[in-house]
């Protein structure tokens, strides 16, 4: 059977999942009466909840007697790490891109490295029975984006189609029949040629790793594509390291394939087919499965380096052990390194104590999708400010720039505007209108700005704003940048909160705690109205008399508090802060919970 290998790749919310769910059900890879959930592709709990994809995964259909092998990749660029691994095992990129809203950070991203690759991309214009669609305007975008980032007269000379994911059909022209996706089918095998590899059938067997899975029954899995030969269940073969040491040598066995949305064991794997491998024990992302008489690796793909680190440590609160039953450094320390062993993108290291470990990735969104997995899997962690990670070149401290890229309505402009280039050190790159009463706004913003910006940029903007932001690369230090300006109401007693004493406190500032809330010593349970810490009493009860006064009995009302998501917490503490992570609650604290020690460390700092 003839293959095609292609990956679907697009910026946040531009319709890639929801286009393969097309896809598949056009196919016939589902029963007509079979019970199929919307974004079938995303099969992780958080990507449901959040309707983002952050794990790349692979599926297959059926068209025309070809196998057709499609990548569905995640659009945030802090998952860029699954999307650099993934093109290296497919021949044509469909690059999908909003009429409505053009090309975006991530679009340049990924289509930057397919690119690079020598990919010959498809653009699917998608949406455009959207009101605000502009197709022609977002094809010139995608042109001029393509040949900025330096495509060769072949990649310029693209096709493209017009398409709604959402009512399931592609045409060549934007005033089609729009029946269904037969166009997009047709276009991909006539486009994307057949895997190079299978002229390599005869020769020893070769496999690149891409992504490391675990299966309750068959136990470490690796998914990649075969460069050479075949492989069945019972082969004997050997893993080597990129630098060509020989890790292991296991026999497979069994040999998965993709058939629509599970996988199925088959006879043989042979070059040019994406399969999935199990019967090994160390080998891992990046590694090379070979015959034995094989004796040089494959190429990997190199993997951009992190920007931001974040200190992961045990939760040695007063509330410690309540809600979580993994708590010990050993537990955490086993979970991170299993995670950096999947996550490429993702960096571990022990601190000299043993008892905290440095996580060094991509992004704030990265770290909380990570914490966010291990809170739901019983874990307590205390979690510290992300901080970013500088470089040294001929003597000069550089440190990471992250291209930002704003829509906001022509109102809020100024303040954006006066925010980024101001305290936070942007320099401003291109400004003009978006139509529908909009401003597009594009900055180069040093990374430590943009830490924490994120919740204030949706209040300056009153909710409808959105920004997007993409590493764009490394500049010299730009100087302090002034961090969070209020300081922070601190709980001085152990106990549960009182309302009383919450409703004299509201006048100090923004509480994060509600009345009969479990509170200790040195935990932050609000934002002061002015610039320095203040320690308080939450547990201060009203003082009983036998007297009764007109007035004193009013019922005790108090303002809803502020409760911070896990990033929002995360993005908001101050490096003497940490932010305690259970199953069931997120609390900020200071890292020293003794007025007298944190007075002491401040000295010994200051």
């Amino acid at each position: 059977m003839d293959i095609r290998n292609i990956a679907i790749i697009a910026h946040v919310d531009h319709g890639k999942t929801t286009l393969v769910d097309q896809l598949l059900k056009q196919s016939g890879s589902f029963r007509e009466n079979q019970a199929v959930a919307e974004r079938a592709m995303d099969s992780n709990d958080i990507e449901r909840e959040r309707g983002i994809t952050i794990l790349a995964k692979a599926t297959s259909v059926e068209w025309k007697g070809t196998r057709i092998n499609i990548v569905d990749t995640p659009g945030h660029a802090d998952f860029g790490g699954e999307v650099e691994r993934i093109l290296g095992m497919v021949d044509g990129v469909c690059l999908l891109v909003d009429a409505a809203e053009g090309p975006m950070p991530q679009t340049k991203f990924v289509t930057s490295k397919a690119l690079a690759l020598g990919l010959r991309p498809i653009v699917v214009l998608n949406k455009v029975d959207k009101p605000a669609a502009d197709p022609d305007k977002a094809l010139d975008e995608v042109f001029d984006l393509f040949a900025n980032l330096g495509a060769s007269d072949e990649q310029l000379d693209f096709p493209h189609l017009y398409a709604s994911g959402i009512g399931g059909w592609a045409d060549e022209a934007l005033d089609g029949p729009r029946k269904d996706m037969s166009a997009l089918f047709d276009l991909i095998l006539r486009h994307v040629q057949p895997p190079k590899q299978i002229s390599r059938t005869d020769e020893p067997f070769q496999m690149l790793a891409t992504t490391l899975g675990a299966d309750p029954f068959i136990g470490r899995i690796l998914t990649g594509r075969v460069e050479a030969g075949r492989a069945r269940a019972g082969d004997t073969v050997k893993a080597l390291s990129r630098d060509g040491q020989r890790i292991e040598q296991f026999r497979i066995s069994k040999v998965l394939a993709f058939r629509g949305l599970t996988q199925q064991p088959i006879d043989e794997a042979v070059a040019g087919d994406i399969v999935t491998i199990a019967g090994m024990s160390k080998a891992t992302v990046a590694d090379t499965l070979c015959a034995p008489e094989v004796d040089a690796p494959l190429p990997a793909q190199p993997i951009d380096p992190p920007t931001i680190s974040v200190t992961f440590g045990i939760n040695d609160s007063p509330l410690a052990g309540r809600d979580g039953n993994k708590v010990q450094s050993r537990v955490i320390r086993e979970r991170l390194m299993k995670e950096a062993e999947s996550n490429v993108a993702i960096r571990v290291e022990d601190t000299p104590g043993g008892e905290a470990f440095i996580v060094s990735g991509r992004g704030e969104l990265q770290m909380g999708v990570l914490i966010e997995n291990m809170r739901r899997e019983g874990f307590e962690l205390s979690i510290s400010r992300p901080r970013v990670i500088f470089q040294e070149e001929d003597g000069q401290r550089l440190e990471p720039i992250e291209e930002v890229i704003i829509d906001v309505d022509d109102d809020y402009t100024g303040v954006v505007i006066e925010k980024l280039t101001g305290d936070r050190k942007g320099d401003m790159v291109d400004m003009r209108p978006a139509g529908h009463g909009k401003t597009r706004i594009v900055a180069h913003v040093p990374s430590r700005g943009l830490i924490g910006y994120h919740g204030e940029f949706m209040t300056d903007t009153r909710g409808n704003g959105v920004l997007n932001r993409i590493f764009h690369g490394w500049a010299p230090w730009k100087g302090p940048i002034q961090g969070r300006r209020q300081g922070v109401l601190v709980s001085m007693e152990d106990g549960v909160s009182v309302a009383y004493a919450l409703w004299n406190l509201e006048e100090r500032g923004k509480l994060f705690i509600g009345a009969q809330e479990q509170v200790y010593q040195g935990m932050v349970i609000g934002e002061h109205s002015r610039d320095n810490d203040l320690e308080v009493n939450p547990l201060k009860g009203k003082k009983l008399t036998n007297i009764r006064a007109a007035g004193s009995d009013e019922a005790v009302r108090l303002t809803p508090p502020v409760r911070m998501s896990l990033e929002e917490a995360i993005a908001y503490i101050d490096d003497d802060e940490l932010v305690e992570v259970t199953p069931k609650s997120i609390r900020l604290r200071k890292r020293y919970l003794d007025p007298h020690e944190r007075k002491r460390q401040a000295r010994a700092e200051g």
